[in-house]
């Protein structure tokens, strides 16, 4: 009798799981996971012999792997806004993190964002799906507005919780969790609980990480695990960034789990990326503590002493040129997996894509349609994810800001690339099939090329109406890289 109980709850449990899993056949779920600030060369999978996600590993073996995926911006915030709405940052307003960054002195003054929030006109992929039959649910940092009428919630999400940092977040609304847990833990079990109430019908479910970001925090244990890993040359194999992706990893395996057990990978999209480039340090600003500044949490700091490199470094985006704060491909540049168990054969695909690509994606995917005289700038990448390929000449970057660069501008087509300098107009070409570091501008050796770049990098600045540097009155080379306060930061 236990025998015959058992397997007749077994078939029952398997049936309800099928069940679920057919009623959602035609409109697959799909599952956003977003990382912040995770460099293009972080992943086991993309080649890193000291971190370890074994999770995305496996993701990436049985999905696709992108080589050649981009941000939209090489900061938070015009990224972000970039994913959500399918529209250039610089269409947006959106062209620096919230609030942004202010060097009084500079050579030149930037502009600012138009708004310090993702507008409120603005059609959303959520807002989209939601109308098309999506349930949609956001968890984790967002960094599109801080202010209630900019919540999530007012942008097409019908369940949301928004807080940044590892331990002890806030989430707003309130939402009671176990303050021992880190919130990577926290949002897999945000995640759980929205795949579990929404099963039955199609849904958006975006989770959005805070780690890598600075400071780093981890669950000891991990740190103890790295600390004690043998390292690897040419890498600063920091335990605390290594502990931060792995905590990750083991967040989305959570994820995996719960929609293996209700019967739903074979019904759900699931995609993995970066929100921008790697961050390699804060080491670069003379003024603040010396032109010091720890990535290490506070509450971590006896982890490596202040006479250690690794207090004031968690990665290297090597190959790949500068870091995140830039336009070259250390700041751009990301990892990015697609999943669907089932749908898409495995494989790896070097076709350019950005961050402006998910939302005509997911509207492909999803069988709904684009609001109308809604202009949308990115392309969807659907058929990539069965081998078949996308017509688009030029992809683009504005970034007229300081960070960890000058302002300056990209655009790259095919293998070309140039950036141009909005400082002083200077610009560099370069070909990224053989020259992935960008360590050799090729504008004098191909003329032609860089002028047919130039033009059409100036002429959609001009379409989507891009604000540029002006000169400074104030200009003082003796203070240019001390940075002040925004006049915009409340």
């Amino acid at each position: 009798m236990r025998s015959f109980s058992t397997i007749g709850i077994g078939v029952l449990l398997f049936l309800g799981a099928t069940a679920s899993a057919q009623k959602n056949t035609g409109r697959p779920n799909i599952v956003f996971l977003l990382a912040d600030d995770l460099g293009w060369a972080d992943l086991s999978c993309y080649g890193n012999k000291f971190n370890e996600s074994p999770h995305l590993d496996r993701l990436a073996k049985t999905g696709i792997q992108f080589t050649d995926a981009y941000s939209a911006a090489p900061v938070c915030s015009p990224g972000r806004a970039g994913i959500m709405t399918g529209q250039y940052p610089a269409r947006v307003g959106i062209i620096e993190f919230i609030p942004g960054h202010w060097r009084p002195y500079e050579e030149v003054v930037v502009p600012r964002n138009r708004t310090q929030y993702l507008p409120e006109e603005t059609v959303t992929i959520a807002e989209t799906l939601k109308e098309n039959g999506y349930t949609t649910g956001y968890f984790g940092k967002w960094h599109l507005g801080d202010r209630e009428a900019y919540h999530p919630l007012n942008q097409g999400f019908d369940e949301a919780n928004v807080g940044q940092g590892y331990y002890n977040v806030k989430y707003t609304p309130d939402r009671e969790t176990s303050k021992g847990k880190i919130s990577s833990e926290q949002l897999a079990d945000f995640g759980i609980s929205f795949i579990e109430e929404h099963k039955q019908a199609p849904f958006f479910l975006f989770i959005s990480y805070y780690d890598v970001h600075v400071p780093y925090n981890a669950k000891q244990e991990l740190i103890n695990k790295y600390l004690k890993k043998k390292k690897v040359s040419g890498y600063p194999c920091n335990a605390l960034y290594a502990a931060s992706i792995e905590q990750m990893d083991q967040s989305i395996g959570r994820i995996m789990e719960k929609l293996k057990a209700e019967g739903l990978l074979s019904n759900t999209l699931i995609v993995f990326v970066s929100d921008n480039g790697g961050s390699v340090s804060e080491n670069k600003y003379p003024g603040i503590t010396k032109g010091k500044f720890p990535v290490i949490h506070k509450a971590k700091s006896s982890t490596y002493n202040e006479d250690n490199p690794l207090q004031y470094i968690g990665t290297v985006n090597a190959p790949l040129r500068n870091e995140k704060g830039s336009v070259y491909e250390g700041g751009i540049r990301v990892p990015m997996i697609v999943n669907w168990t089932g749908i898409i054969s495995p494989g790896v695909s070097s076709e350019p894509v950005t961050g402006v690509d998910f939302y005509p994606t997911f509207i492909d995917i999803a069988q709904a349609s684009i609001p109308f005289n809604r202009v949308i700038d990115g392309t969807s990448v659907k058929p990539l994810l069965f081998k078949q390929t996308i017509k688009r000449d030029y992809i683009y970057w504005h970034y007229p800001v300081y960070h960890h660069d000058v302002p300056a501008a990209a655009i790259r087509n095919k293998e070309w690339k140039l950036v141009k300098n909005l400082v002083n107009g200077s610009f560099s070409l370069y070909n990224l099939k053989v020259d992935i570091g960008e360590t050799t501008d090729l504008s004098a050796v191909f003329p032609d090329k860089a002028n047919e770049l130039q033009m059409a990098l100036s002429i959609w600045q001009s379409e989507v109406n891009a604000t540029f540097p002006a000169e400074n009155k104030d200009f003082d080379i003796k203070k240019r890289m001390i940075w002040g306060m925004h006049p915009d930061r409340s």
